[in-house]
């Protein structure tokens, strides 16, 4: 997995000024959130926005967004985290939607990845990608734990008779879901010896947006407790550190604030999440994907 002092040579360099960013959020200013509603049924982790549907991203398109590069339409070929990383936002979200939870810790206190990922309930969330990796967790007996998904859905594995856990072509699949609701086109582009599928930005906005929001995160609207913070959110800080993105949505920064940033991402980063699955108002599953990448 990544750490935070190692830096893809494929991610944006940062700026010194904050300029362009500032200018493209205060044009976005009353355009509300663009996190994903539940349908009815789902688990509300978070408030109605009040955003048009095609607008609201799950934690994988987030992600995704955060690790295109704008023109281009890819992510860096250098990023080899962000496949992982895509698999572990498919299992908070769905257990953010009340799909997925874990076993029980029983009397002898398993760690979070000793235990099972459990099927909570196989309603489907209208996802493909989601609806496709839940009804693998759920017909999968006996049950796996947090890791082994993340390796089985990323095609991780040395059996042959699991390979057919591996979900394919999820950044293209993800990418045809952005360029529906209205944020990426699609293109072709030449590579000398083949032609590449490309998905160039097309709504900056809606990215902007997404931008300050994981900036707004750690900076202004800081909250120093992680058990305070909106669970989506939080999760999205972490999957976007693991999948090595993190770095492009505080690029545009100054320096005193990417530092400060950076050392507040740190301090999430070092908590225990053992602990911090034990206390109120938790979700046990995102600190076990939590502890899965950054054990």
């Amino acid at each position: 997995m990544s750490t935070l002092t190692q830096r893809s040579s494929g991610l944006v360099q940062r700026r010194t000024e904050a300029s362009r960013s500032a200018a493209a959020a205060d044009r976005d200013r009353g355009s509300g959130d663009e996190d994903y509603e539940p349908r009815r049924g789902d688990e509300q982790d978070e408030d109605d926005s009040g955003d048009s549907k095609e607008t609201r991203l799950t934690l994988m398109e987030e992600v995704l967004l955060l690790g295109l590069k704008d023109r281009e339409g890819y992510t860096s070929f250098w990023n080899d985290c962000i496949s992982s990383g895509l698999r572990g936002c498919m299992l908070i979200e769905l257990a953010l939607r009340g799909r997925l939870q874990l076993e029980a810790c029983g009397m002898r206190r398993k760690s979070l990845l000793a235990r099972k990922v459990i099927c909570k309930s196989d309603a489907p969330t209208g996802d493909v990608l989601l609806d496709e990796a839940l009804k693998h967790i759920k017909d999968t007996q006996p049950p796996e734990t947090v890791q082994s998904w993340i390796e089985l859905l990323s095609g991780e594995t040395w059996n042959p008779l699991k390979l057919h856990y591996q979900l394919r072509n999820v950044r293209e699949r993800l990418a045809k879901n952005l360029v529906e609701k209205g944020v990426l086109t699609t293109e072709k582009q030449n590579f000398l010896l083949f032609d590449m599928t490309t998905h160039p930005l097309t709504n900056n906005n809606i990215k902007q947006r997404l931008i300050k929001k994981v900036q707004e995160a750690v900076l202004d609207k800081w909250v120093n407790d992680p058990h305070r913070m909106d669970k989506r959110l939080l999760a999205l800080i972490f999957l976007a550190h693991s999948s090595d993105v993190l770095e492009n949505a505080f690029a545009p920064l100054l320096d005193d604030q990417y530092d400060l940033a950076m050392k507040r991402v740190r301090q999430l980063l070092d908590l225990e999440p053992e602990g911090e699955s034990m206390k109120n108002n938790t979700n046990e599953l995102l600190w076990a994907v939590v502890a899965a990448f950054t054990k």
